[in-house]
């Protein structure tokens, strides 16, 4: 077997090549180790990227890892490739992801019978930007689509996992309630880390290598 400092490497290039996030077992898989080492690769990489403060880092994206430029550098890497900023998402985007947010997978039906409201296009609008996706269908009449976050969703708001959102209150059958007032409570919350993240979900995808 390669010695450590190798098989850092190896990690190192199969993410840099790879352009998105990838599975600890697959790489575990590609190297022939086992995933408690690959983890412990992964750990010393990021670690390594940090400390000599390199302009490129290693997400953790809900257990998926990407290597991605910094976000202090967005404003430099837009100016040599000419990125413009895409436009915001809309009062509805922010409310209907706050819903599949904390509720996913739903379906289409939820989501308007939370919002009052139709969302084909919005939630059209959602998978387009790759913020939510498709996540099977129910086993009910009609076959609903049910739809869900993505690893997108969560570099683009600086998660690591979808247990970085923030809390909601619980009623009385200690379940959580997703209302109205918290929908806009939590929209808020993520249109004010979007508005102070340098970069967006396509930026980001222009900005991985």
């Amino acid at each position: 077997m390669a010695n450590a400092k190798h098989l850092q490497a190896i990690v190192e290039a199969i993410l840099f090549s790879a352009g998105e996030p990838l599975e600890i077992s697959k790489i575990s898989e590609a190297l022939d180790i086992e995933d408690e080492l690959t983890e412990q690769i992964l750990f010393n990489l990021a670690a390594e990227l940090d400390e000599r403060d390199s302009g490129i880092c290693l997400l953790n994206l809900g257990g998926k890892y990407q290597l991605s430029t910094r976000e202090i550098y967005g404003d430099y890497i837009r100016k040599v490739l000419e990125v413009k900023k895409n436009t915001p998402l809309s009062q509805a985007a922010f409310e209907v992801l706050a819903v599949v947010a904390y509720n996913q997978p739903v379906t289409k039906a939820f989501i308007e019978q939370v919002r009052g409201v139709d969302c084909s296009g919005v939630i059209a609008t959602l998978c387009q930007k790759k913020l939510i996706e498709e996540k099977g269908r129910l086993d009910l009449p009609g076959r609903p689509l049910v739809y869900g976050t993505t690893t997108d969703f969560l570099r683009c708001f600086s998660f690591s996992s979808l247990d970085d959102l923030p809390e909601l209150p619980e009623n009385e059958t200690g379940n959580i309630q997703l209302s109205i007032e918290d929908t806009d409570a939590i929209k808020g919350k993520l249109e004010e880390k979007s508005e102070n993240d340098s970069e967006n979900t396509e930026e980001n995808s222009e900005n991985q290598n």
